[in-house]
């Protein structure tokens, strides 16, 4: 039962605070539109920057690292203080970050597709991890200009490198695992228009106003 508690403490608030949407609040709350009428109509920083451009892409990265700090430091105290868990705390918050990113409660279970909510938890983690996984994807995206590809593959490297540097066990490489098959998944039709070679590239010098 402590352990049920506690982990309902830890997840519900991550799954909570995950449900808010930087892209969309700072789109309402900018320019009074709404980022899922736009562009791909995916609510997350990369149709975000290719429709309003640089300005208010700050705010987006700042609420959604917030939202998703907050609860995996959360969790991890929880479950570092209780159990002596502070990694499986923190891995398993941040998966229900992205389960809250993914599919909002509070905008009809439509999200985005947890790119900056799993980088966020990677950095919070390990910096060994942070390295590899973000390090792959600044050089990927630079090389390629595919976010989705360079957001793949960044996770992929997630659960590989906790193995690699003996981060955690198999509950806290589950719980990466997990967050890393999700990302993948919500990726689906990227992966259709990559085989296609239909995927939109990223405009790294994009200064649209609007």
């Amino acid at each position: 039962m402590k352990v049920f508690l506690a982990a309902l403490a830890a997840v519900l608030p991550a799954y909570l605070l995950g449900s808010v949407n930087g892209a969309i609040i700072t789109s309402m709350s900018l320019y009074r539109r709404d980022i899922r009428k736009f562009g791909s109509g995916n609510p997350g920083l990369t149709n975000f920057y290719r429709v309003f451009g640089k300005s208010g892409a700050l705010l987006v990265i700042i609420v959604d690292i917030a939202k998703t700090v907050g609860p995996v430091m959360f969790s991890g105290w929880v479950f570092g203080r209780l159990f002596d868990m502070t990694i499986l705390g923190r891995t398993l918050a941040g998966f229900f970050v992205m389960l809250g990113h993914c599919w909002p409660v509070f905008y009809g279970f439509k999200g985005g597709k947890g790119v900056l909510a799993a980088g966020s938890i990677i950095f919070v983690l390990d910096w060994r991890i942070a390295l590899v996984t973000w390090g792959s994807f600044i050089v990927l995206t630079a090389a390629t200009r595919y976010v989705s590809l360079a957001a793949m593959l960044g996770s992929t490297l997630y659960p590989i490198s906790m193995l690699i540097f003996r981060i955690g066990d198999w509950k806290e490489f589950a719980a990466a695992l997990a967050c890393s098959l999700l990302l993948i998944a919500r990726h689906q039709e990227n992966i259709r228009r990559l085989i296609k070679g239909e995927e939109s590239k990223l405009d790294l010098h994009n200064s649209r106003k609007r």
